[in-house]
């Protein structure tokens, strides 16, 4: 009654609201909350069988997908999340506020016991550096976004200020922005004058000294009677001691120079320099001048002007003209105006807006600033799923240091105009990322979208007239300000300038973050930044954009990226997600899943949509279960034409895209699926699983088997129950000799 009372709604009107919400729950759960990402690329990991595991070790049978498990001893709920944002780290999953991954098969009780621990503990304060540090000393960068932290990157962080502090080493410490080679979190990064930086991978805590003395000079290293040891092994470029030494380049250098040297930031400019809360770093790099020149030099016309020849269009999605939108909102006649990041980045698969806002959060506010400025609104909304605890933590900090150093509050840099920006967490809805549900969201209804006209630049946040941006569009704004639009312009292609950042994970040896210009072909991306596929399987295709965009196959590989090219094949840019696939992946499955993702987070207020994606969900369920016919292919292409010509949405609209991209570049595999053959051998209902002659009979398929449907016999050949196994993929795995084949 006290949330009525608050609200002013009805218990109905707010039962509706609840249940619509993730977050919001009717039932009490666990002291500790385990959410297994069921991302794109955590589902093509094996996702699933994590789940699965969990299950296991917590006492519970198997259970239906999205359900909400609490044990007896209410000391653990599990469930499924869309997307965690940590795609690189695949299959994760997050416990509480802490991100686990990537989680290796057979680590989930040693997991949850270490969190049972870990109850109570109080972390104890970190010293801080006392001794003066001089001019030209040694500096020692870690990032520490989201995925690093989940590899540990703050244990090595307390690592080495604990060392530091305790032997007084003449070094600075510095967290910073994510360099985005998150494949190998995490980074430790070493400056010193006149010599070339290094860079160390895979970083352990108990590295610290070896990295930190291996840098210092000789007398400490004698007086520490320290042996340096396992930091030569870690060194991304593959050096060794004598060729550190010497300064000579190692063999290694150039493979990892590949993921770095074909990029061009801009969105995630200074990454691996600049501390992401640091605002007097942020100033001396170039910081608010965009802001400041905005409020004293130039006209709102005249920032139009630089917007709209910039090229800039929006990179959440459908690639519309940034220009546009702004100079709608500028022209509306109303006192109160409102500025909208849209940081409600639910696309399974995507983590760019995630790893921006935790990484350059002044940078973001700069652009949400210059919106208001340009737009005449005095109020704005940071919108982040509440999914990403991190960024939201970093906007909070960022914004309080931004009042209180007078860059927002009621004379902005001194100047006179009024801004104020807040906080407002999602709650767990996909739907929520587009524009007229995110602002019923806000207002605090059910994330539902509304029918357009009128569009949010004319009656959006209470019926008033509503700029909304993406985290990434917003980020490029200070950049073009500052620079002038031909700098940005010159990127990219004549339709597509500038540059765009993906999240490239999947069957990719080199996954991170990664920033290069519109144009860029998919090869160059999976080949050269990628460094190609894993255990160099074959290279099959590339699912983009997300539940909204299209399945790429191999063949099309030099197709360049950019908004006109990508809806030609069928597909759409979406936010950014690059999720690359190999010969282990099937396509029909992997339309399946996405039909069911749209299918679970459609609002449900149109039938097409509702229905529609419900119909094309059991369709593909019979082809992967091989309980389809040869009409169903006809039928899955009709309906998914009249889900994307009928819906109300962008959500149902663009539902069928990783469905028709695939019927139309692998017809070969629903042909298979009806003649009851999973080609991928992917497909559990259509697959079997025997076990060769060159089985050493080591018993690690029986020991990692979760229904001992493998007896285990050492040193001799073993065979499958098949009653007894549920296709889960563990012996395949884990066999050190190929030895087991999926028929």
């Amino acid at each position: 009654m006290r949330v009525c009372e608050i609200s002013k709604n009805t218990p109905a009107q707010n039962c509706g609201v609840s249940t619509f919400y993730h977050q919001f729950r009717h039932e009490p759960v666990g002291k500790h909350i385990v959410r297994v990402c069921t991302g794109t690329a955590c589902h093509v990991a094996g996702a699933r069988n994590l789940y699965e595991e969990f299950l296991k070790e917590m006492g519970f049978p198997e259970a239906e997908a999205g359900a909400s498990l609490t044990d007896s001893m209410g000391l653990f709920s599990i469930e499924e999340v869309a997307c965690l944002g940590c795609c690189s780290l695949a299959p994760c999953a997050q416990i509480d506020q802490e991100i686990y991954g990537p989680i290796v098969s057979g680590t989930t009780k040693s997991i949850l016991q270490e969190v049972k621990e870990g109850e109570g503990q109080v972390n104890a304060e970190l010293p801080t550096l006392s001794h003066p540090i001089p001019e030209g000393s040694v500096e020692i960068r870690i990032a520490l976004d989201s995925c690093c932290i989940a590899q540990g990157a703050k244990q090595v962080y307390e690592s080495f200020l604990r060392i530091i502090h305790s032997d007084k080493l003449k070094v600075k410490l510095k967290s910073v922005a994510c360099v985005g080679l998150s494949c190998k979190s995490p980074l430790v990064s070493v400056y010193q004058d006149n010599q070339e930086s290094m860079i160390y991978g895979q970083v352990k805590a108990e590295d610290a000294k070896a990295i930190l003395y291996r840098h210092s000079p000789p007398h400490i290293i004698k007086k520490f009677n320290f042996h340096i040891s396992r930091a030569v092994d870690l060194l991304l470029n593959d050096r060794n001691w004598e060729s550190i030494k010497n300064k000579e380049l190692a063999r290694g250098k150039e493979k990892s120079d590949h993921f770095l040297n074909p990029q061009v930031r801009i969105a995630t400019e200074y990454s691996g320099e600049s501390d992401p809360l640091n605002i007097h770093e942020y100033k001396e790099r170039g910081g608010f001048v965009a802001l400041e020149k905005c409020l004293k030099v130039l006209s709102q016309e005249e920032v139009l002007q630089e917007i709209k020849s910039s090229g800039l269009r929006g990179r959440g999605g459908g690639g519309f003209p940034t220009s546009i939108k702004w100079t709608l909102v500028k022209e509306q006649n109303s006192e109160e105006k409102y500025v909208i990041c849209n940081g409600d980045e639910g696309d399974p698969g995507a983590f760019m807006d995630r790893m921006i806002l935790e990484s350059y959060p002044f940078r973001v506010i700069e652009g949400l600033a210059i919106s208001a400025v340009t737009t005449g609104a005095k109020e704005g909304i940071f919108y982040i799923r509440a999914e990403y605890p991190l960024a939201v933590e970093r906007i909070n900090q960022a914004l309080d240091i931004c009042y209180q150093e007078g860059v927002l509050g009621d004379n902005v840099l001194g100047y006179d105009f009024k801004f104020n920006l807040k906080v407002f967490r999602g709650a767990g809805a996909f739907i929520c990322g587009e524009e007229t549900a995110l602002i019923a969201s806000i207002e605090g209804g059910r994330g539902t979208p509304r029918a357009r006209p009128p569009y949010p630049a004319v009656q959006g946040l209470w019926k008033k007239p509503t700029l909304i941006n993406n985290v990434e569009t917003l980020a490029n704004v200070p950049y073009i300000i500052r620079n002038g639009a031909a700098a940005f312009a010159r990127y990219g292609t004549e339709e597509s300038k500038g540059t765009k950042v993906f999240a490239l994970a999947g069957k990719v040896k080199r996954g991170g973050l990664i920033e290069v210009p519109m144009g860029t072909t998919f090869k160059q991306i999976v080949n050269d930044i990628g460094g190609g596929i894993i255990d160099d399987r074959r290279f099959k295709a590339v699912q983009i954009g997300g539940p909204s965009g299209g399945c790429i196959p191999a063949s099309l590989a030099d197709t360049p990226i950019e908004y006109e090219g990508l809806k030609k094949l069928g597909a759409i840019m979406g936010s950014g997600g690059l999720v690359v696939l190999d010969d282990k992946d099937c396509m029909v499955e992997i339309a399946r899943y996405f039909v069911q993702f749209t299918k679970e987070e459609s609002c449900g207020q149109c039938s097409i949509g509702r229905l529609g994606t419900t119909r094309l969900y059991e369709m593909l369920t019979r082809l992967v279960e091989g309980k389809a016919k040869k009409k169903d292919i006809d039928e899955l292409k009709r309906l998914g034409d009249m889900v994307q010509k009928g819906s109300l949405c962008g959500l149902c609209k663009t539902a069928p895209n990783p469905l028709l991209t695939t019927l139309k570049y692998f017809p070969e595999e629903y042909e298979a699926h009806i003649n009851g053959r999973c080609p991928a051998g992917k497909c559990k209902d259509l697959i079997k699983y025997e076990i060769m002659d060159n089985c050493i009979g080591c018993t690690r398929c029986a020991q990692y088997c979760p229904t001992d449907a493998i007896p285990m016999v050492p040193f001799r050949k073993h065979e499958v129950i098949h009653d007894l196994c549920i296709s889960c993929n563990k012996c395949y795995e884990v066999c050190p000799e190929d030895a087991v084949f999926i028929r």
